[in-house]
């Protein structure tokens, strides 16, 4: 994808009033609504920014999973993708580089359903980890912000 600059419309516009923490979001031509539960003091009118963020990793996971056992001729019939975030004491995780402070943490669980042999599941549950969305969050990401 190419760099954000003057020249190149942007793909995904989100706006708010001030009043609250409702959103209107537009990508491409689909239109969303983003918001917080009623406990966080939104009105629930759509996804949490958390929600989209998992959203966009089990949707990418689904793919990433879908299309390597359709190139592969594998007998998979559906995947089911269920996350959920939480933020973590950093000492509470051993296999993390991260020993102070909280971190966050995703759990991902995946299912998949057809006549599997053991082998392609754990193939496919390895390919898990690959997909893009996946090695984005995993990866140091740089994040630009200017005004405009």
């Amino acid at each position: 994808m190419a760099a954000n600059n003057s020249n190149t419309p942007p793909h995904v516009i989100v706006r708010g009033g001030a009043a609250g923490f409702a959103q209107q979001i537009e990508i491409g031509p689909h239109r969303l609504k983003g918001d917080e539960p009623a406990a966080f003091g939104g009105t629930d009118t759509g996804p949490s920014p958390y929600d989209f963020l998992l959203a966009a990793l089990g949707t990418c996971t689904s793919m990433t999973i879908s299309l390597y056992a359709r190139r592969k001729g594998w007998p998979l019939e559906a995947v089911t993708v269920s996350l959920h975030h939480s933020k973590i004491h950093a000492t509470d995780c051993a296999e993390c580089e991260t020993k102070v402070g909280r971190i966050d943490r995703i759990e991902r669980e995946i299912q998949l359903t057809g006549a599997l042999t053991n082998e392609q599941r754990a193939k496919l549950m390895e390919i898990a980890d690959r997909c893009p969305v996946h090695q984005t969050l995993t990866s140091e990401i740089n994040i630009r912000t200017r005004a405009v």
